[in-house]
């Protein structure tokens, strides 16, 4: 029997505001625990909620983003339970009003492109981090309180690749709109998938098995490739999907059982009496859209018309902070694809080998579009520009200064220069004779005789066309 695959993303997105979603308290990662929290965050009797104003304008953004209606009346309910990572006994949350519904994302996968229904996307406040031991659990509530945009989407993913282009998309968006970070390692992006197998042809969905907390976009393909051949094999032997959640084990690569599900939680959801309705005025909405960094998509096309191609302008779009380094120094007016050869060539190089991030790079935008500047004036060569950018990888100066200083700016003067191109095709008139006969070569030994004449100092492109001129008029 032949089984196609239902799959459904919840995606978990930790926003990188100034402050949590309902307190002052501060929104930091790799603090010592429990010193970012106040009164709010631990639910003190009598504290009282004040909605964050910059994560409702994020919410906003990213709806849009996701071309989704947008609610102008902000309500918040209490999702009651108890657990050990919530303090206050509930989580406040937007069950029966998210601010953005019925959205959707187009992805390219290698089958083509296919469109995915989201169904919503609400704000929350983060629990706290649970540290699990043998026989007890610390727990570290600097997480708590911090704001959350949850993105639901419909059962319209059929694949591992789906899924994960699927989020690759997200984390793309909420990183280019400055919404968070996207970093699934450090749990600003947490996902969770649900699954369930059906007879090819079929619409009844099948028993869904929930897989919990998946921390990479590569483990969410693995672990979904993995449950569609467990539960195939499973039903192809005539046994029945027990529903359940599960975890992706990264050693053995498989998903593991967590609990079995038995009926749905009732959270007995009610309005939160602390919070008014807020009613968003269409300015303020507008303004929010009107506001948002450039996405991912919108760059690529701007990219176009710079008259970068498609691989260049992918691999700059691939990092946000890259992208945004190559615009820094783009405002200079160099060349962009001269800028955009040392962003993804020599400075990428520099980054892998030290293990950095292009914000960690001691090189600022302006001094590499200064250096590349005076590679277009023709005042260094390429191989001198290489040799400054190492001498500023040491110590970040000015390329003018280090030029100034070294005394080797390329000779760019038209007649300085036609008077040593010809003394040098006069000594060579073999050469001359040799590139008349159709070989090119000839022309390169020529171009080389005068950079040794100048100790390296001409401008090449220069002296080869005047080479050319100076061979034509024999």
């Amino acid at each position: 029997m032949e089984f196609e695959a239902v799959i459904g993303l919840e995606i978990h997105v930790e926003m990188k505001t100034k402050s949590k979603m309902f307190s002052s308290g501060p929104v930091s990662y790799g603090e010592d625990p429990n010193t970012k929290v106040n009164i709010v965050d631990m639910g003190f009797p009598g504290v009282m909620p004040v909605v964050n104003k910059q994560s409702v304008i994020n919410a906003i953004r990213v709806s849009h983003a996701l071309h989704m209606s947008i609610d102008d009346v902000v309500m918040f309910e209490r999702k009651n339970y108890f657990y050990s990572d919530l303090p206050k006994g509930y989580q406040i949350t937007q069950q029966f009003r998210p601010i953005g519904s019925n959205g959707y994302l187009i992805i390219n996968t290698s089958q083509g492109e296919r469109k995915i229904g989201i169904e919503r996307l609400h704000m929350e406040e983060d629990t706290c981090k649970q540290l699990h031991s043998w026989d007890f659990s610390l727990l570290d509530y600097n997480r708590a309180g911090i704001p959350l945009i949850e993105i639901v989407s419909r059962p319209d993913l059929r694949t591992g690749e789906e899924a994960a282009k699927y989020v690759e998309k997200i984390r793309s968006i909420v990183s280019f709109l400055d919404v968070s970070d996207g970093k699934m390692e450090e749990g600003s992006l947490r996902c969770d998938v649900n699954i369930s197998l059906r007879e090819k042809g079929t619409e009844k969905f099948g028993t869904k098995v929930e897989i919990k907390n998946l921390n990479s976009i590569a483990n969410i393909q693995k672990a979904i490739d993995f449950e569609v051949s467990r539960q195939s094999i499973i039903l192809d032997f005539g046994g029945v999907i027990e529903q359940e959640t599960r975890r992706f084990d990264e050693g053995s690569k498989e998903t593991v059982l967590m609990r079995v599900k038995t009926d749905a939680v009732d959270y007995k959801y009610f309005t939160e009496p602390n919070i008014a309705p807020i009613k968003l005025s269409k300015e303020f909405i507008d303004e929010a859209i009107k506001t948002s960094p450039e996405l991912a998509e919108v760059k690529l096309e701007r990219y176009k018309k710079l008259g970068l191609n498609d691989y260049d302008s992918s691999l700059l779009i691939a990092d946000k902070d890259v992208s945004n380094y190559f615009d820094e120094a783009s405002k200079s007016g160099a060349n962009p694809k001269l800028l955009a050869n040392w962003v993804i060539g020599d400075i990428q190089s520099v980054l892998n080998k030290e293990g950095i991030s292009i914000k960690e790079f001691k090189i600022s935008p302006a001094l590499l579009a200064e250096l590349v500047l005076l590679i277009e004036q023709g005042k260094v060569s390429n191989k001198q520009a290489r040799e400054m950018f190492a001498k500023m990888l040491e110590n970040p100066v000015s390329p003018k200064k280090l030029l100034e200083e070294s005394g080797t700016s390329l000779i760019s003067d038209e007649d300085t220069l036609k008077k040593i191109v010809k003394e040098v095709v006069d000594a060579n008139e073999q050469s001359v004779i040799d590139y008349k006969n159709g070989k090119d070569r000839a022309l390169g030994f020529i171009v080389g005789q005068i950079m040794k004449k100048t100790q390296g100092k001409a401008n090449p492109s220069l002296a080869s066309k005047l080479v050319l001129e100076e061979i034509k008029r024999r």
